[in-house]
């Protein structure tokens, strides 16, 4: 076994097939081939089962890719270090989040920390957050969901309270802000279950027993805010996701106590490192200004 041989199969597994990893890593396609069969003849165990479009891990793929995965991150913050692009000026940072909203202001408050700072962010669902954290392919991420993976260290850092969408020309535009009995019998533009505003708004219409209007379900924010716009119902929202719309205004509901909790993760591994601890201390100071969060209940890690 070899390090070449090790790193030849983590990138045909990172990268799903031994064509696409030969482009990433400019090198011939029989050159990776050669090695990854010299590594599974010398360890006895077949690394991937070979498909007309790829190759997938076998089991025991999976447990060297976990393995590999750990070792080349190492070996690149290392390389990072060396080359001083994780001092206190620069360095680069992978992100996952299920929103812009909440990571592009923290990231600037990072990047004011560290002007030479270099990022990716790649924004999608909370599972899928996780697994660019647990596969080493971000090395932070935000999420509204708390992981119940263990690998992982979670920091709530904010709570993002709801409020109304509405058309400018709605009567609740004139308001300060609403309470839920003012929403009784009023349609509705929500995404489609699975969004966490969605849940949360509801658990508040069954806490306050409210019962909304006819329901039209749209699946994308932006599909959400046309509809709003073109007088099809209310929605909820966090005024951090409202954005800038000059045909519609955000309100406040003043009694919603249902929230939607703020987590900054990472792998439990890797909290130490300079740059993730800096990006948590930045996500903190976020929160604070938004008004903070409250303390941790007994599942959120600390």
């Amino acid at each position: 076994m070899s390090t070449t041989q090790l790193r030849a199969f983590h990138f045909v597994a990172l990268a799903g097939g031994f064509s696409q990893a030969a482009r990433e890593m400019a090198t011939g396609q029989s050159t990776l081939s050669a090695q990854v069969r010299q590594l599974e003849a010398s360890s006895g165990i077949n690394f991937f089962e070979r498909k007309p479009r790829g190759v997938v891990l076998t089991p025991e793929g999976q447990a060297l890719f976990e393995l590999t995965s750990r070792l080349f991150a190492a070996e690149a913050e290392a390389r990072a270090f060396l080359r001083d692009e994780a001092g206190r000026t620069g360095g680069h940072l992978r992100v996952a989040a299920d929103g812009a909203f909440l990571s592009l202001p923290i990231l600037a408050q990072l990047r004011n920390a560290r002007p030479r700072l270099g990022f990716s962010l790649a924004i999608d669902n909370s599972d899928r957050v996780v697994e660019l954290i647990v596969s080493y392919r971000a090395d932070v991420g935000i999420t509204a969901r708390l992981p119940g993976d263990p690998r992982l260290y979670a920091r709530h850092f904010a709570n993002m309270s709801l409020g109304l969408c509405v058309p400018n020309e709605h009567e609740l535009a004139r308001a300060s802000s609403v309470a839920m009995q003012d929403l009784a019998g009023l349609p509705l533009v929500m995404r489609e279950r699975g969004s966490l505003t969605r849940e949360m708004f509801e658990r508040n219409l069954a806490e306050h027993d409210v019962s909304l209007g006819p329901m039209l379900e749209i699946s994308t924010r932006e599909g959400v805010r046309e509809a709003v716009a073109l007088g099809f119902g209310i929605s909820a929202v966090t005024r951090h996701e409202f954005g800038h719309d000059t045909r519609l205004k955000f309100v406040p509901i003043r009694d919603a106590r249902q929230v939607i909790r703020e987590y900054a993760v990472c792998l439990a591994e890797r909290r130490h490192l300079p740059l993730v601890r800096e990006f948590f201390a930045q996500a903190d100071l976020w929160g604070e200004a938004q008004g903070g969060a409250d303390a941790p209940s007994p599942s959120d890690p600390v």
